[in-house]
């Protein structure tokens, strides 16, 4: 396993002083798909200053770059994740998550079947540029008060099943999974299809150790569906310099 935090440049230094591997900054703030060359090249120095690399990235699609509905405009979404994607691979980026509940949320209206048929489509242009650059996208199912499509396991597992690549992966986030009492099983059926992890308590979103939660379940799940790969606590550190070593003690203990 690697733990990971989900923040910028200035908390990877707390973190790495916690013992975190890596850190997972946003899509926009690192690799600027929208700005030209110089505005990456500064933002990859700030990456590259912090003392563990980032391996991680979140955020992927902005909100007004719709995936599903009337207004999907394939060749701006290809440009995008063809920047985007190139710009991971240069930066040392190894996986970039597709969660972007605004550009996959479903208009009033138009129907979730063909919607999901968009998703796909876009994965199916996305593989091959994410291939090419040697990035794994991450899809992650979220709560049904954040997004109203792909909003549990099963569901996300099945279009990642459709798409079928080894570049478009499962992710499961262990607030999203828990705020909709969404099933263990389904993890375990589904872990071969796992390719990066979100951690936070459920009801505050804190890191563990910050509240109380059980998190047996959750790990129990990763455990027995066999995933060894990365972790990245995502959520509020009301106190960095506290929380995270905490919560990288209880993940450990809970992943052994």
């Amino acid at each position: 396993m690697e733990y990971g935090v989900c923040a910028g440049p200035d908390v990877a230094r707390v973190a790495a002083d916690a013992g975190y591997d890596y850190f997972e900054w946003a899509v926009e703030p690192l690799l600027c798909p929208r700005d030209d060359e110089a505005a990456f090249r500064a933002a990859l120095a700030q990456a590259q200053a912090a003392p563990i690399p980032c391996r991680a990235l979140n955020g992927f699609i902005p909100g007004d770059l719709k995936i599903t509905g009337p207004a999907v405009n394939m060749p701006a979404l290809e440009k995008y994740v063809t920047t985007a994607c190139r710009r991971a691979e240069q930066a040392g980026v190894a996986t970039i998550v597709l969660g972007s509940g605004g550009a996959r949320q479903v208009p009033d209206g138009f129907d979730h079947t063909r919607a999901t048929e968009q998703i796909i489509e876009f994965c199916r242009v996305l593989m091959p540029i994410a291939l090419g650059c040697g990035v794994t996208v991450a899809v992650e199912p979220l709560n049904r008060a954040d997004c109203n499509i792909l909003t549990t396991v099963r569901e996300t597992a099945r279009l990642v099943k459709e798409v079928g690549s080894t570049a478009i992966r499962l992710l499961v986030d262990s607030y999203h999974w828990a705020r909709d009492n969404d099933s263990a099983a389904d993890i375990v059926r589904y872990g071969r299809l796992l390719g990066h992890i979100h951690v936070a308590t459920f009801p505050s979103r804190v890191p563990p150790g910050a509240e109380e939660y059980d998190f047996n379940p959750f790990f129990g799940a990763l455990k027995q569906g066999s995933y060894d790969g990365r972790i990245s606590l995502e959520g509020g550190f009301p106190n960095a310099a506290e929380d995270l070593p905490k919560a990288l003690a209880v993940m450990r203990d809970l992943a052994a």
